[in-house]
């Protein structure tokens, strides 16, 4: 039976498809095996990239969207997380840099690029972040200059389920949704409803 992707990463997967995006899922990356810095231990399970988009129409970073998804109910606490990635804190039985090794290891970063090259045939991407909620500065996650480092100066996003949705949502064309997601949206609006949001 095929793995169907989360909820976050069909939403993610449908606002690309939205926008004109090519999208694939869950491609697995990890570093070279030849890299001075491999350790057979720590870099012998694959991570992913969650959703990869591409637009043939775009230029330059824009061609190719990244998304890492991070379905963390009690949403994303940006100060939090990035003082926790600082402080090299251990979360929830790991440490805070193995949910972003991609950002924060140069081998894992390195792996990331080329994979996404491979895929693309470019090395300029924007590098998104999908959360269920955002909690706090979000352009402290988009600026924060380790990121930018790491990813020479590729932009980073940092983008919520609920503008995703709000965006789907005020699409008015008739034509069905190229998702299971989309579709449900679609049905939403022709029954007059609206997705509930709060602002708690």
């Amino acid at each position: 039976m095929a793995t169907k992707e989360d909820i976050l990463e069909q939403v993610v997967g449908e606002f690309l498809l939205s926008r004109g995006y090519f999208v694939r899922h869950n491609i697995k990356f990890r570093p070279r095996t030849d890299h001075p810095d491999h350790d057979t231990q720590k870099d012998s399970n694959h991570s992913d990239i969650d959703v990869l988009g591409y637009n043939p129409n775009k230029t330059g970073s824009d061609r190719v969207v990244a998304v890492s998804c991070k379905s963390w109910q009690s949403g994303f606490r940006v100060a939090t997380k990035i003082s926790e990635l600082e402080n090299d804190k251990t979360v929830g039985g790991r440490k805070a840099w193995q949910a972003f090794r991609e950002l924060m290891v140069p081998k894992w970063t390195e792996a990331f690029i080329d994979t996404i090259e491979a895929a693309t045939g470019t090395r300029q991407f924007i590098y998104a972040t999908a959360v269920t909620r955002i909690r706090g500065d979000k352009e402290s996650w988009e600026t924060y200059p380790r990121f930018q480092a790491a990813l020479a100066g590729n932009p980073v996003w940092l983008l919520s389920f609920e503008s995703m949705v709000t965006e789907l949502n005020a699409d008015p064309s008739r034509t069905l949704a190229g998702t299971e997601i989309g579709r449900l949206l679609q049905l939403f609006r022709a029954a007059g409803m609206k997705p509930i949001t709060t602002n708690q």
